[in-house]
């Protein structure tokens, strides 16, 4: 099967990339515009293990267009930062014409090819509000649901399930991924060709860029072997926030599936696809693993609150799990042991993939 996928230098990108082509069932073609640091340390791997690259800008209509045929598009190219067009130092309107307005684009390829697409999601299209303002207990240096009181619809301990809120505010990065979604499943109806919305909960490995609002634990991690200045930012400064971790090679065999799925319910092309409950963990247990690994360094405790963040997010895989008999592959624990070894091996990383 001819498998294009955008964002192919990235982190995830690359390493669906990679998981593909070793499998030896397709050819793979990618794009990428090349401007994330970092990207380029991708490029010469993939062309020696086969793929074909393109430098294409997901905005322009008339690159895509002069793209080569696929049989079906991974759409892996994003802004993935929660703060990306409030933060300062990104445009509000670029991060609408990539997220949103690449996506389009993408769906007018595979209108015109009939080629299937498969949407990278995330959990940040789930509502804020609800998320901030969750009743939270303190266990093992670590935020759990307090199940002593009430509990959002759709929220329980094993984590958000598909018909948790997804009502603003969610942030710009959230609202462009959420009205991906929602274009996707009607160009799909509309056009007659196949598409998945597989939201995913952090996704992390060796290799991801190291910057703390898109791979908080390659930044921690990295950060930590280098002695360099950390904080726990909000929630009294004490690190219990939680988030689930899950490394994008384990969406290979899923995406095999997919590319062999009859036409399925609408209802049935989305699905979250997550680490779970067993993968979360806070800061302050990312730290103490890095104290075990690296030795102690000190981490400034500063209640200053974020934009948009929440105490816990964790995704429910159930529905995944249901559908396509999937469940992730790789522990935490592995993930982090990868991240350092990594860490140890490029010990420039953090300057590379995200330069002061």
């Amino acid at each position: 099967m001819r498998i294009l996928i955008s964002g192919i230098c990235g982190f995830v990108g690359s390493t669906l990339a990679k998981s593909l082509l070793a499998s030896g069932r397709h050819t793979v073609a990618g794009f990428d515009n090349f401007i994330r640091p970092g990207s380029e340390s991708n490029r010469e791997e993939l062309k020696k293990l086969g793929a074909k690259l393109f430098h294409t800008d997901l905005r322009a209509a008339s690159d895509i267009d002069a793209l080569p045929d696929a049989d079906f598009i991974i759409d892996a190219a994003a802004n993935p930062s929660v703060l990306a067009g409030v933060d300062g130092k990104t445009s509000s309107r670029q991060l609408v014409e990539h997220n949103l307005g690449g996506t389009v684009n993408l769906l007018e390829y595979c209108k015109a090819r009939k080629a299937g697409f498969i949407l990278l999601s995330t959990s940040r299209v789930y509502a804020i509000a609800p998320l901030a303002a969750l009743p939270v207990a303190v266990q093992r240096d670590a935020f759990v649901p307090d199940a002593t009181k009430p509990l959002p619809a759709g929220l329980t301990a094993a984590g958000l399930d598909e018909s948790f809120s997804t009502g603003a505010p969610i942030s710009l990065y959230g609202a462009t991924k959420l009205a991906s979604e929602a274009m996707a499943l009607e160009y799909g109806e509309t056009f007659a060709f196949p598409v998945f919305i597989n939201r995913c909960g952090v996704l992390a490995g060796a290799g991801q860029f190291g910057r703390a609002d898109q791979g908080i634990f390659a930044y921690w991690i990295n950060s930590w072997r280098q002695k360099r200045p950390l904080k726990y930012l909000g929630f009294g400064g004490h690190g219990h926030q939680v988030r689930d971790c899950l490394h994008p090679r384990d969406l290979a065999p899923l995406l095999e599936k997919q590319f062999a799925a009859p036409k399925l319910a609408a209802a049935d092309r989305l699905a979250n696809f997550s680490g779970g409950a067993a993968s979360a963990m806070s800061l302050k247990q990312l730290s103490d693993w890095c104290a075990d690994r690296f030795g102690p360094h000190h981490v400034v405790a500063d209640g200053t609150p974020r934009p948009f963040d929440i105490p816990w997010i964790v995704l429910d895989h159930a529905k995944g799990t249901r559908l396509w008999n999937w469940r992730p592959a790789t522990s935490t624990p592995a993930i982090l042991e990868e991240i350092a070894r990594h860490a140890e091996q490029h010990t420039g990383w953090l300057d590379l993939s995200a330069p002061l």
